[in-house]
């Protein structure tokens, strides 16, 4: 549930959840209303409105004593019959005065106040519908019917029925207290309830987030920022999880490259001292006078030249590698027909003087089929990979009758050229290391093969910058077999 409609539906929960209470509310406060009208009234509650039955006990008390009125009023001065009515109204808390003349012969206990009996209406000012009227001592109310008559003698006679209403302004003032104290504990609560339940969903995630950030800034990003719902800020958990990811990453990558920069420090160091040292071994002996013949000073001198030519040609490796690999080095690709371009470089390596020295034979098997196959690539690196390749094996041969062969294969959208000999091989475990950059699958870097160690390096970033991958396969004792992939092409010009 998204945080916009976690919001829309605790307004709404904020205005339909009191609104439903304070009725529930409302309807005990009735309930408790009328229990005490029942208390005060004696009266059923069963099935019944208690106001009704009141009042239908009052209306039939009333038509009574109306019905007294005319036919026998001097029976309301005889204390038995008075006393009859007052069983019946007392229950109800209604009362009876009945006046003669301008005096009152009989007066109910609770009505019988001075104030109110000073203030009775005359006799005469009952009104038509005598609905009643409202009567007042001092501090009580009560409301009054007035039903005038005469007696047998002709005399002026009034009974007046009042009912006791103070309970109305108590009961007004208690339940409406009650009822408005009832509304704002349901607001306070139902409030508290949807702000808490709101913000727990929002504050407990937005804290998880700030101890995440306070963990990035401590430099730990060894840790896992897990959303806990799916909402706006879930998505922002999920998108810091992906930043520490990237971060944590990039972090990785930036110790390796600082490693691989050292160890590139510590091999070039290496690599480099070992033909200065043998420079300066040789020069020395030569001002020494130890090369005292001919014959001892040329063989110093060549084994000096070999000595720098080799330091020139790890310099040209270094400055090619560090170029691809920090992609500085500009390609022209252009369409190649790969059948004429192996052919070639074919018949340049057979030249090589290692090739006639080891008595290495060299041959590439042309596919059965005389079809060009075009492939885009850069002349000049794509021969620069077979070179390494080919000079790799030739330096690591180790028959009498060395063999390395050049085969390709296409299967219409990419090409497989692969570049088999077998020499000595690769041990298993040093297979997956040679395309890294200084690998020598002999440890001693003093082995007599030579080599800068970046020629499968850079015959690797070749390959990848023409958007192919180059692995390899080996058996140790029987030989190697390395592939690369380049993508065919659908035509072009040699």
């Amino acid at each position: 549930m998204s945080i916009k409609v976690r919001l829309v539906l605790s307004y709404f929960l904020m205005l339909i959840v009191p609104v439903i209470l304070a009725g529930v509310a409302f309807l005990i406060i009735v309930a408790a209303f009328f229990g005490d009208v029942r208390s005060l009234y004696d009266v059923d509650m069963k099935g019944h409105n208690p106001i009704e039955e009141v009042i239908e006990k009052e209306a039939a008390i009333s038509a009574e004593l109306k019905l007294k009125t005319t036919e026998d009023p001097d029976s309301l001065l005889n204390p038995a019959v008075v006393a009859q009515f007052e069983e019946r109204l007392k229950p109800i808390n209604m009362g009876l005065i009945i006046r003669k003349q301008e005096g009152v012969v009989y007066v109910s206990e609770k009505l019988n106040k001075p104030g109110l009996l000073h203030n009775l209406p005359p006799y005469g000012a009952a009104d038509s519908e005598n609905n009643g009227r409202v009567m007042k001592d001092r501090g009580p109310w009560f409301l009054s019917k007035q039903y005038d008559f005469r007696f047998k003698d002709g005399s002026p006679g009034t009974v007046f029925v009042a009912t006791d209403i103070n309970f109305i302004g108590k009961f007004a003032r208690t339940y409406t207290v009650a009822f408005f104290i009832s509304l704002l504990v349901i607001l306070v609560l139902t409030n508290g309830l949807l702000t808490y339940w709101v913000s727990r969903s929002v504050i407990r995630p937005l804290r998880q987030l700030q101890r995440a950030a306070g963990e990035i800034r401590e430099g730990n990003l060894d840790f896992e920022v897990n959303p806990q719902a799916k909402d706006e800020i879930g998505e922002l958990a999920v998108s810091f999880e992906q930043m520490r990811r990237r971060l944590k990453q990039s972090v990785e990558v930036q110790l390796k490259y600082e490693e691989n920069r050292k160890e590139l420090i510590s091999n070039i160091s290496h690599d480099l001292k070992t033909p200065v040292t043998a420079i300066k071994g040789y020069v020395e002996g030569i001002m020494d006078g130890v090369s005292n013949s001919p014959d001892k000073l040329d063989k110093y001198l060549k084994t000096i030249y070999a000595k720098a030519v080799q330091m020139d040609h790890l310099i040209d490796e270094l400055f090619l590698f560090s170029k691809l690999d920090l992609k500085k080095l500009p390609f022209h690709f252009e369409p190649v027909n790969l059948n004429a371009f192996l052919q070639d470089c074919t018949l340049d390596m057979q030249l090589h003087a290692d090739i006639e020295k080891k008595g290495v034979t060299l041959r590439f098997d042309a596919p059965e089929t005389q079809a060009p196959v075009w492939v885009t690539a850069d002349r000049e690196k794509l021969k620069r990979v077979l070179v390494n390749l080919i000079g790799n094996a030739i330096k690591y041969m180790d028959k009498e009758e060395g063999l390395i062969t050049l085969r390709m294969q296409s299967d219409g959208e990419r090409v497989i050229v692969e570049v088999r000999d077998n020499g000595q091989g690769i041990p298993p475990e040093a297979l997956p290391h040679i395309f890294d950059r200084f690998y020598r699958a002999d440890p001693s870097r003093n082995s007599g093969t030579g080599g800068s160690g970046l020629g499968l390096a850079i015959a690797k970033h070749i390959i990848e910058e023409h958007g192919g991958v180059i692995q390899a396969k080996s058996t140790l004792g029987e030989g190697t077999s390395i592939y690369f992939t380049l993508h065919q092409t659908t035509g072009g010009g040699d």
